[in-house]
């Protein structure tokens, strides 16, 4: 219940014990073991900053917070409740305005981001990369962003690690080394990742934690997370509520000390958040709680004991809610002494006794006094919530989700280009120039095969016509020294006749003589040409 700028939140039959609205902002707790009311109380400071105009977030694993959206119903045990603490008629059954949401889209609206939002620090949380397998996620993305490419879904990232895997020799000198088996390795937790659900997890429209800072009537808009299936692999879980966390810190700007928080998160089973986690992961997350209450932002944490909260975390949540813990073993009774011990003491109760000895809806409680400091631990009954306490039928939960402002801009994925249609046409282009250039060396040695060809032919050709010139040449010099010889012979004989007549046998043999010789002059110089 809201009044006077105060989240009331328990009574111990004479004080109400509030949150003040300019305190919410200081984080808080709430603690204790399965069915001691852990529920019950986050419901009534849900819709307490509610009714104070704070818009609220908070994950529902079991499907019993669903009821925010319902008016309460009477029962005896709320009945008894109102009437031990007094609260009279300032308690009133009413519904909230309320938004479901989910990463799968089937009992909320879509809950996206991409992948470069996510970054690489929290996916390597979510793949369990080893530290090698990180730095060469880190390197992906680095390219990516050097490149100008957008990773928005799996498939960009898959897309993007093959390219840089084909291509590590050309990155080797800027990025370092780029291990082919680091690179499946991650290829393998995104096969797995998307198999869970990545694939619609991660895509646009992107979901913009601007648009769960809103008010209806007044009344902060109360975002509920589905989250009864995906608590069934606590990683998917756990790295998501961290991101939201990381995400909300990087957008919002400072505001300093405020009236009343900008917005309150509850993040519920709160010991997955930091289970296993690296040691730059929880530094981070750290740093994050410390330094977003200075912008308006209020993280209270559920979960059993406060031992599941990292110290450093733990010492930054001045407004707790302790509900009972049962001592069954060393271990437990170690964590009760620790729970007792970061109370400011009451010397009227013994605190560590205290709390193993709660009943149902009952705590001790420690808020933020008007000095700024922690005020002394009282024990109390927790108010009971005005909405319905349960689930509701999916019926109601359908009509929510369409009635909702938003359910136009995230109902419907969208496939926008990215990383994986520019390396898809880069891989085309890429294939057309390798065909180009195949074919191109196939026409150059087609060419070439041509030409030696042409060039044996014509060396044939060549080779046959002077064969040929050669045969005619041979036919004219057997012609002409024919000629010749018959020529040369007739002028033998004549010489002879003619010497005969004046010299006689002498006359005739020298005139025979002359012929022949004249004869072998005539065919020794036309063989010489």
């Amino acid at each position: 219940m809201y009044k006077d700028n105060e989240i009331w939140v328990a009574s111990d039959g004479e004080t109400k014990l509030c949150i003040k609205t300019n305190f919410a902002n200081r984080h808080g707790l709430i603690a204790g073991a399965t069915g001691t009311g852990k529920t019950v109380t986050l419901k009534v400071m849900a819709e307490s900053f509610s009714d104070a105009g704070v818009p609220v977030f908070f994950s529902d694993i079991k499907g019993d917070l669903s009821g925010m959206c319902k008016p309460g119903e009477e029962k005896e045990s709320i009945t008894k409740r109102v009437s031990e603490l007094g609260l009279g008629s300032d308690f009133n059954f009413k519904a909230y305005p309320t938004c479901f949401w989910d990463i799968f889209g089937k009992r909320g609206l879509p809950l996206r981001t991409t992948i470069s939002e996510f970054g690489p620090m929290l996916l390597s949380k979510l793949l369990e990369l080893n530290q090698i397998q990180s730095d060469i996620l880190n390197i992906v993305f680095k390219i990516a962003d050097d490149e100008g490419l957008l990773l928005l879904d799996l498939k960009d990232l898959k897309s993007m690690l093959n390219y840089v895997s084909e291509n590590a020799a050309n990155y080797k000198s800027e990025y370092g080394n780029i291990a082919h088996q680091s690179v499946n390795a991650i290829m393998r937790g995104l096969v797995s990742l998307g198999d869970k659900g990545g694939d619609i997890f991660f895509g646009e429209p992107a979901i913009d934690i601007r648009d769960w800072f809103v008010t209806n009537d007044g009344k902060g808009m109360i975002n509920i997370l589905d989250a009864s299936t995906i608590i069934n692999d606590p990683s998917i879980y756990a790295t998501f509520m961290l991101w939201m966390l990381a995400e909300l810190f990087e957008i919002m700007p400072e505001v300093g000390d405020l009236d009343k928080p900008k917005m309150v998160f509850f993040f519920d089973e709160a010991h997955l958040l930091f289970k296993d986690m690296p040691k730059a992961l929880l530094q981070k997350i750290e740093q994050v709680v410390k330094l977003i209450r200075s912008k308006g932002i209020g993280v209270y944490f559920i979960t059993q004991s406060p031992s599941d909260i990292p110290g450093e975390v733990l010492s930054q949540l001045g407004n707790k809610v302790q509900h009972a813990l049962r001592a069954y073993t060393p271990a437990d009774q170690k964590a009760i002494k620790a729970a007792a011990a970061s109370y400011r003491s009451n010397p009227d109760f013994d605190t560590e006794e205290a709390i193993t000895n709660l009943g149902i809806g009952e705590a001790v409680v420690s808020f933020i006094g008007d000095d700024g400091a922690p005020a002394m631990v009282r024990k109390a009954k927790v108010l009971p919530p005005q909405s319905y306490l349960g689930a509701i039928d999916d019926m109601l939960r359908a009509t929510v989700i369409s009635m909702s402002d938003l359910a136009s801009k995230y109902r419907d994925m969208v496939d926008r280009d990215s990383a994986y249609e520019f390396l898809q046409r880069l891989q085309v282009e890429n294939s057309k120039k390798q065909e180009e250039e195949k074919q191109a060396e196939i026409d150059r040695k087609e060419a070439e095969k041509q030409a030696k060809l042409a060039q044996k032919e014509a060396e044939k050709q060549e080779k046959e016509a002077q064969k040929e010139a050669q045969k005619k040449k041979d036919a004219i010099k057997k012609g002409v020294a024919s000629v010749a010889g018959t020529a040369a012979g007739t002028i033998g004989r004549q010489l002879g006749k003619t010497l005969g007549k004046s010299g006689g046998k002498f006359g005739s043999s020298l005139g025979g003589n002359l012929g022949a010789s004249l004869g072998r002059g005539i065919l020794s110089t036309l063989f010489k040409l």
